[in-house]
C-alpha cells in the first residue's frame, strides 16, 4: 500500500509543471515578490537592516534601541551596512521587493549549481519552498547564509578557493554563521591559497565599512557587536520564539537554566568532526554532500539564535541528505522527511493546528526535533556507511 502511494506521488510530481526548473525559478521569484508585498507595512526586520546602513552613515550606534524606527535591535556586523546599502537607498517598497527577490534567486542559483541530477534539485526546490516563504516573510538573511554555505562547497569542488574564501568571510562578517563554510576546508586542493584568501578577505571586509564612516567608529561598533551577541545569547536561552534548536529543545523541556550549553555543544562538535577521520571516503562526492547536509543542520541545531525562519538552512540540509545518498532510502528515512515537512516546515503556518503550535511546538522548540533525528541518523551514516555503494551519483 505504502509503495503504491509513493509511486502515485512520484508520478504526480513528474508532470511537466512540477518537474521543469523554469517553473520553480518563477515560483521562487514570485514567493519573493508576494512575501514583500504582504509585508510592506509590517517589515520590522528589513527596517533594522536598512538602518544599519543609515546609522553607519550617521555614525550612530548600530546596536542601540531605536523605537521610533523599528522594534528590537540589530545583531548584524558593521560590514552588513555595505551589503544592504543598495536596498537601503531605494524607495522603501522597491528596496524590500528587490531584497526578497535577490535572496530567493541567490538560494535558487546555489542549489542549481550543485552537480547532481536535475530531478534531485527539483525535489529540493519543492521540499524547501514553504520554508523559504517562512523565511521571506521575516526578510531573513538566513536565506543568503544557506546560499553561501552551498555555494562555498560548490566553489571548493570547482577549485575556486578565492571565491569560496570570499563567501565564507561575507557570511562571517555579517552574521557569523558563514564561518561554518570552513567545514569544507579539507576538501580543498589548494589549502595554502585558501587560507591566504581567507586572511585577505577578512582584512578587506573589516576595513571596507570605514569608507562610509571612520576607522574609530567601525572599531567601536565591532566591540558593541560582540557585547550585543553575548547579551542576545543569554536572552535566547528560554525565549519562546528564539533558541528553536537542539540546545533549546533540551533546555525548554527540562526547564533547567543552571547548566552550560557546552555540555551539548562539545559532544555535538565531536560527533560532527568524527567523519573527518574517514579519509578513504573523501573521494566520494556523496560523502562530501553528506558533509554539506551535516553543516547546514549543525549550524542551526547548535545555535541559541535559531528561530523558526532560520530553518531554511536546516531544511535544505535535510533535503540534500535525503537525495544524495548512494543507496536506496528506507521507509524510516521517508518517515523522517515527512515528519520534518509537517512539524518543522508546516508548524508556523495556519495549516497547522494553532493550539499545538502555541502550547507545544513553540514553547518546547519541537520544530527542531525532526531535524535533530535526521542529523543523528546522518552522523551515524557518515560514521559507518560506504559512500561508494552501490551506484555513483552524478
Amino acid at each position: 500500500m505504502m509503495n503504491r502511494m509513493i509511486v502515485s506521488v512520484k508520478r504526480f510530481f513528474m508532470r511537466p509543471f512540477f518537474s521543469d526548473p523554469r517553473t520553480l525559478l518563477w515560483l521562487w521569484l514570485l514567493l519573493g515578490v508576494i512575501s514583500a508585498l504582504t509585508k510592506i507595512h509590517r517589515c520590522n526586520n528589513f527596517l533594522i537592516f536598512k538602518y544599519v546602513f543609515w546609522h553607519t552613515i550617521d555614525r550612530t550606534s548600530l546596536y542601540a534601541q531605536y523605537p521610533a524606527e523599528y522594534m528590537d535591535s540589530n545583531h548584524y556586523g558593521p560590514f552588513f551596512s555595505l551589503v544592504i546599502a543598495p536596498f537601503a537607498v531605494l524607495p522603501h517598497p522597491l528596496g524590500l521587493i528587490f531584497w526578497h527577490v535577490l535572496m530567493a534567486l541567490a538560494l535558487f542559483c546555489a542549489i542549481r549549481k550543485l552537480p547532481m541530477r536535475e530531478g534531485k534539485q527539483i525535489f529540493i526546490y519543492w521540499f524547501c519552498a514553504h520554508e523559504l516563504l517562512t523565511a521571506l516573510f521575516m526578510s531573513q538573511f538566513n536565506i543568503i547564509i544557506a546560499a553561501i554555505i552551498v555555494a562555498t562547497f560548490y566553489c571548493i569542488q570547482k577549485e575556486k578557493d578565492i571565491t569560496a574564501a570570499c563567501l565564507i568571510m561575507i557570511g562571517t562578517f555579517v552574521k557569523l554563521y558563514g564561518i561554518v563554510g570552513l567545514a569544507f576546508f579539507f576538501f580543498s586542493k589548494h589549502k595554502v591559497k585558501f587560507v591566504t584568501a581567507l586572511a585577505g578577505w577578512a582584512v578587506l571586509f573589516f576595513v571596507l565599512p570605514m569608507a562610509i564612516s571612520s576607522p574609530e567608529y567601525i572599531i567601536d561598533q565591532y566591540k558593541e557587536w560582540y557585547l550585543s551577541l553575548t547579551e542576545k545569547n543569554m536572552e535566547n536561552m528560554l525565549s519562546g520564539g528564539q533558541n528553536q534548536s537542539l540546545l533549546g529543545l533540551v533546555r525548554k523541556i527540562s526547564r533547567v537554566t543552571t547548566y552550560s550549553d557546552l555540555w551539548l555543544i562539545v559532544p555535538g562538535l565531536a560527533a560532527f568532526c568524527y567523519p573527518y577521520l574517514r579519509l578513504s571516503q573523501y573521494r566520494h562526492i556523496a560523502f562530501r554532500y553528506a558533509f554539506v547536509a551535516s553543516t547546514l543542520l549543525f549550524v542551526v541545531l547548535f545555535s541559541t539564535g535559531s528561530e523558526s525562519s532560520t530553518y531554511i538552512i536546516a531544511l535544505l540540509g535535510a533535503a540534500i541528505w535525503y537525495v544524495t545518498a548512494p543507496w536506496k532510502r528506507s521507509r524510516l528515512d521517508i518517515a523522517l522527511m515527512v515528519f520534518a515537512f509537517i512539524l518543522t516546515s508546516m508548524s508556523p503556518s495556519d495549516l497547522f493546528p494553532a493550539y499545538l503550535r502555541k502550547h507545544y511546538v513553540q514553547p518546547y522548540a519541537l520544530k527542531a526535533l525532526p531535524c535533530v533525528l535526521i542529523w543523528f541518523k546522518l552522523i551515524y551514516e557518515m560514521a559507518v556507511r560506504d559512500y561508494s555503494e552501490p551506484a555513483k551519483i552524478e
